[in-house]
């Protein structure tokens, strides 16, 4: 597949899209918003507090993340760019579909309900559980529960959420690694995923 190929809206590969959309800090294609309670967890990923998404993230106060991987039926994986009004990290691309989870919800509900709104598909089956890791910097912390999924349904990405997609096959996101401004918690968690399958 050559550099032409994914330009951004002229990709030869099924379901590119591309879109805008309203501030996400107002509120999002779900309807939740800044204003949505998080569970804050502590270094063991127990509840310590709870707090609105927009204070967590301004405070850095640690709370918990789904990351699936989606793959379509060829095995290609989903690659996005995120919108310039997303919370965190606006613009940049993933290799990942999920999000926060809601206070008092757990890992698995909140992967599947972030899959399904992200990539706008009703009926997924449910992601498979991989592992789970914290991520933390000196800006970010939270608790990141990686999943997979197999997408075999025609997508339709929120056009609040995801700016361009394309599933490209494993190669070509590896050779993109270096190439495109990813997002710094799904490279990690790409990272340790690979890492993951090698054990």
């Amino acid at each position: 597949m050559s550099d032409e190929d994914i330009t951004e809206g002229q990709s030869t590969t099924e379901g590119v899209a591309e879109g805008g959309g309203e501030s996400v800090v107002e509120s999002d294609a779900s309807g939740r918003n800044a204003d949505e309670i998080l569970d804050i967890v502590d270094e063991q990923d127990r509840v310590v507090g709870q707090s609105p998404r927009g204070e967590a993230y301004a405070k850095g106060l640690r709370h918990r993340c789904a990351f699936v991987l989606a793959r379509d039926g060829d095995g290609r994986i989903f690659v996005h760019r995120r919108t310039p009004e997303k919370l965190v990290f606006p613009s940049l691309y993933d290799m990942f579909v999920g999000g926060v989870v809601g206070a008092g919800e757990s890992y698995d509900t909140a992967a599947l309900r972030e899959a399904e709104e992200e990539l706008g598909v009703s009926g997924l089956p449910q992601p498979t559980p991989l592992f789970k890791f914290l991520y933390e910097t000196d800006e970010h912390s939270w608790w990141s529960y990686v999943y997979e999924v197999r997408c075999e349904l025609p997508v339709h990405p929120q056009a609040e959420e995801v700016a361009w997609h394309a599933f490209l096959p494993e190669a070509e996101l590896t050779r993109r690694l270096s190439e495109w401004q990813w997002v710094p918690d799904g490279l990690a968690a790409y990272r340790r995923l690979r890492e993951w399958r090698e054990e």
